[in-house]
């Protein structure tokens, strides 16, 4: 009985892992090769904090509790590439600017923690 309750919490966590529709994931070897890029936007979405202690100066920080309120200042036809820390926090705001209308929404895999720059 036991083990069931173990494969639904390994369940639910890939799930919760998995990219949104839509969403394609990079990894940080390969977002070293995209920062020069000028068409295209770069959100961090960790706190205010954490950026302040460590980002990539191409991000800009745009807090994953406030983003709702800040896609007015982002261009939905731009490839946008979102990172947080770990992966999670980035995967849900590259949900919700898929679910605002955004085309083209990158995932990096691993966050800052996996960034060796």
């Amino acid at each position: 009985m036991g083990w069931i309750f173990i494969v639904i919490i390994v369940g639910f966590l890939v799930w919760r892992m998995m990219p949104a529709k839509g969403v394609r994931t990079t990894t940080t070897t390969e977002l070293k090769g995209m920062l020069k890029d000028k068409t295209k936007q770069f959100i961090d979405v960790r706190t205010p904090a954490e950026y302040k202690g460590r980002h990539i100066k191409e991000f800009s920080n745009m807090p994953l509790n406030s983003l709702n309120t800040q896609l007015d200042k982002l261009d939905k036809s731009k490839e946008t590439i979102v990172i947080c820390q770990s992966g999670m926090r980035s995967s849900k705001a590259a949900s919700i600017l898929k679910k605002a209308g955004f085309t083209d929404v990158v995932n990096v895999r691993g966050g800052m923690s996996a960034w060796q720059g």
